[in-house]
């Protein structure tokens, strides 16, 4: 099993902004809807228009099948809405080029992220790399672990910290300490 970590790095977060936004403004909403709401994957390949026009994204979440409500970060909008408003009522946010109106798959979206991860020298990244970049720099931001278990509807703090690699980051820098 191929385990991915969160991008621990600012500046490689710009950079594949940039390399996303380049290439392709869907991947770039993509990317930034990922890394700021803290949405699995599954979740936002099933966000349309609607719901991103709001200041609240209501979803049922497609793995717990529980309600969620998240709110979108004021600082994304004035970059999504232009994105969304150019969409038809009723559209997928992350619409393929391919059927009429359907979102892309997850290996499709795995691709992606992996194509622009290269480009900028990342490794260990996956569709859970935005989701956990959310998380690892939420943490990063706030150290209230609790309100990220909460977001994350983890059973248990240590889970969380385990999942963000903060865990990995204390382990990491042990070793870096460690002499014999």
């Amino acid at each position: 099993m191929n385990f991915v970590q969160p991008i621990r790095d600012s500046e490689k977060i710009e950079k594949m902004k940039a390399h996303l936004k380049r290439k392709s403004e869907r991947n770039y909403i993509l990317f930034l809807l990922g890394i700021t709401t803290g949405l699995r994957i599954s979740d936002i390949l099933q966000l349309k228009k609607d719901d991103l026009l709001k200041s609240h994204i209501n979803i049922k979440e497609t793995k717990t099948n529980k309600n969620k409500r998240v709110k979108i970060p004021g600082y994304i909008k004035k970059e999504i809405i232009p994105y969304v408003k150019n969409l038809a009522d009723g559209d997928y946010v992350i619409k393929s080029r391919q059927g009429v109106n359907r979102p892309i798959d997850r290996s499709t979206a795995y691709r992606i992220l992996r194509e622009a991860a290269e480009q900028v020298g990342l490794s260990e990244i996956g569709t859970h790399t935005l989701r956990k970049t959310f998380g690892y720099h939420f943490y990063q931001q706030t150290k209230d672990v609790a309100l990220l278990q909460e977001l994350f509807n983890h059973s248990r703090p240590d889970i969380t910290k385990r999942y963000i690699g903060i865990n990995q980051d204390t382990l990491d820098k042990a070793m870096d300490k460690f002499r014999i």
